[in-house]
């Protein structure tokens, strides 16, 4: 009777292909094959176990380790695995730290039966510390707690960590050592900046002192030139009558140097004026477009009976062109370059010509003087400087006459020019903005139009409110040939005209009362209903003076007046 059949080894049997002897014989290669391929997968986990870079080791968690990598033992300083696993039999005293350490580590694989990244310490053979980093793995298909791990070495890393703990440790110290500098140095600018802000408020106060002591400056600058100018202009006056008399020749030369010193004290003056006005920042120019002629001509004029006294000739060459500028200020340059020119030639003559170049005029005042070494081109431009003056009685002027040029050419941003030879003569020159040609004006035929006008049986009209410049001027214009009416003011004057115009009227600015020349002369054309001719005779050189005129048209002549310019200018009113 046959024997009853196992099922499980019916099944291995099936499994392995050994169910006869005859399908035994068929599946013996095939079998063999299979255990050749175990066996090299055997022997190649066997090898990357061996050879692996990071350590690898098997132990129980009762019995200790049961075997380990190469790399292992030599991370841990061991020959060989044999002395480390002989060395480490109990992972709880011999392989981890402490037995704490250990207990954790069993009694979190047993709950999770996994550890990863777990960093500790391991004890190396020469009892130095190692830093490691394992992967712990509980297997579950083995009897008594078998675990599986691998360990890397972290000990540069860890290292590196130290290091930049210690960096930053460092950093730290450093950043709080520059923070109390830095609150030491803000405190000491803060301290700085208070002490900044004092000095600046001093330095506020001294400039609101030094403005004010300006204002103040100015202020008795105009009030003293006022009050200095009134009796020289008076003086002015009566010499010019003296000049153009008969008188014996010693009685004429010493009225010749009586003019002359009060000349010298008037440029003198006027100069001061100029350069304390032209250093008030709110000073502006009044930009307008003039035929040149216009500019030039009246100082041809000013300046004939100047050079004819100085035996000098004064010519102008003048193009029919138009300039933009500021007339008052532009002629106050070329004044003084005419002024120095026929001061500064004993001989031969001045010449007053225009090039254009490009969009600019260029306005050459040229004489046959001493001429100026180039060294010196800079100098004669600083104030208080003169050349060539030995003594104190050679000087002419305060030498502030081209430091003046230098502040207006600045002010309306034109260029001057110097050319000069010793001995030959100098080019004085300014270059001026082009403009559009005024309407073409009828042809004089000479520059000196002005002065040959009659003013014979001219009624002419005085209004000052001194005595002294009221003589004054009656005896020059009466030398010259007119009829003079004198008033003290407006309401005077209309008493003294007796319903007859003037045909021109010279009126001071400042009037008694309050009142002003403008306000007379504006009084006596609404008697008279028309547009009666009028020139300002004033000591103000103020800015606001300068524009009241400029509103209503009417010339200045500034105190103390020149007899030449007030004939030119009388003239120039005076021609049909």
């Amino acid at each position: 009777m046959p024997k009853p059949s196992d099922p499980r080894r019916e099944v291995l049997t099936g499994l392995l292909g050994l169910g006869s002897q005859s399908s035994r014989k068929s599946y013996y290669p095939e079998l063999s094959a299979r255990l050749e391929e175990l066996e090299a997968e055997r022997n190649r986990y066997k090898w990357l176990f061996e050879n692996a870079v990071h350590g690898i080791f098997q132990a129980s968690l009762g019995k200790g380790l049961l075997t380990a990598n190469q790399s292992l033992a030599r991370m841990l300083g061991y020959g060989s695995v044999t002395a480390l696993v002989a060395a480490r039999q109990s992972l709880e005293q011999g392989f981890f730290i402490s037995a704490d350490e250990f207990q954790r580590v069993r009694r979190h694989l047993l709950l999770q039966g996994e550890l990863t990244g777990y960093e500790t310490r391991l004890a190396r053979a020469d009892g130095s510390l190692l830093d490691v980093r394992m992967n712990i793995l509980l297997r579950p298909d083995a009897a008594d707690h078998v675990i599986e791990a691998f360990v890397a070495d972290v000990t540069e890393r860890k290292q590196a960590q130290v290091a930049m703990q210690q960096l930053n440790d460092e950093l730290e110290q450093r950043v709080q050592a520059r923070t109390r500098e830095l609150e030491t140095l803000n405190e000491s600018l803060r301290f700085e900046i208070i002490e900044r802000e004092r000095t600046q408020c001093e330095l506020r106060e001294a400039r609101d002192v030094a403005e004010q002591a300006n204002r103040s400056k100015d202020r008795y600058l105009a009030a003293a030139s006022h009050d200095l100018l009134q009796p020289l202009n008076a003086a002015r006056l009566l010499m010019a009558t003296l000049r153009d008399s008969a008188l014996p020749a010693s009685a004429a030369q010493m009225v010749e140097r009586s003019h002359t010193a009060m000349e010298s004290a008037e440029d003198m003056l006027s100069d001061l004026l100029d350069i304390s006005r032209l250093d008030q920042p709110n000073l502006q120019a009044e930009f307008d477009d003039y035929a040149i002629a216009d500019v030039i001509e009246p100082l041809l004029s000013e300046f004939h009976s100047v050079a004819q006294a100085g035996g000098v000739t004064l010519r102008g060459r003048l193009p029919n062109r138009t300039v933009h500028t500021d007339y008052r200020l532009l002629s106050r340059i070329l004044r003084n370059f005419i002024s120095n020119a026929i001061r500064y030639t004993e001989r031969g003559g001045v010449l007053v010509g225009c090039r254009v170049r490009g969009e600019q005029l260029c306005i050459q005042v040229w004489d046959t003087g001493r001429g100026i070494d180039r060294q010196d081109f800079r100098r004669i431009f600083q104030e208080f400087n003169q050349l060539e003056v030995g003594k104190a009685g050679q000087r002419k002027g305060v030498g502030l006459g081209l430091a003046i040029v230098e502040r207006i050419a600045r002010l309306l941003r034109v260029r001057i020019e110097v050319q000069s030879q010793v001995g030959r003569g100098s080019v004085f020159s300014v270059s001026v903005p082009l403009a559009p040609d005024l309407p073409t004006r009828a042809a004089s035929n000479s520059l000196l139009d002005s002065l040959a006008v009659p003013l014979q049986g001219r009624r002419l009209l005085v209004i000052d409110n001194e005595e002294i410049i009221l003589q004054s001027m009656q005896s020059l214009l009466q030398q010259w040939g007119a009829e003079v009416v004198l008033a003290l003011d407006a309401d005077a004057a209309l008493a003294a005209l007796a319903g007859v115009p003037p045909d021109a009227i010279l009126v001071d600015y400042h009037l008694d009362n309050g009142l002003t020349g403008c306000d007379a002369v504006s009084q006596l054309r609404a008697h008279f209903a028309q547009p009666l001719p009028a020139i300002m005779i004033t000591a103000d050189r103020t800015e606001h003076c300068q524009q009241v005129l400029r509103d209503m048209a009417m010339p200045i002549l500034n105190k103390p007046l020149k007899a030449g310019k007030l004939r030119a200018m009388l003239g120039k009113l005076l021609q049909p």
